[in-house]
């Protein structure tokens, strides 16, 4: 089993190398780097229909690696 810096892989199972897993660590830095670039991008914006669109952005990459993180520490609900 894979034993991250970061998370707990605890209840993953030896279904998955340790390859496949730092895939999913990754995703969820590539998330948390979205997300800081479009509420970077929010900060510079006047028109109101595309900040409204990119805070939906925002939040769809939040709740991605939200799902990622819960995935990792083993908590997923799905």
């Amino acid at each position: 089993m894979y034993k991250s810096k970061k998370y707990n892989h605890n209840s993953i199972g030896d279904d998955m190398t340790e390859k496949e897993l730092a895939y999913f660590e990754d995703a969820v830095g590539h998330e948390g780097n979205i997300v800081k670039i479009l509420e970077k991008s929010i900060s510079m914006i006047e028109d109101s229909s595309i900040k409204e669109f990119m805070e939906s952005e925002v939040n769809l990459h939040k709740s991605r690696k939200e799902k990622l993180i819960s995935f990792l520490e083993g908590n997923s609900n799905e």
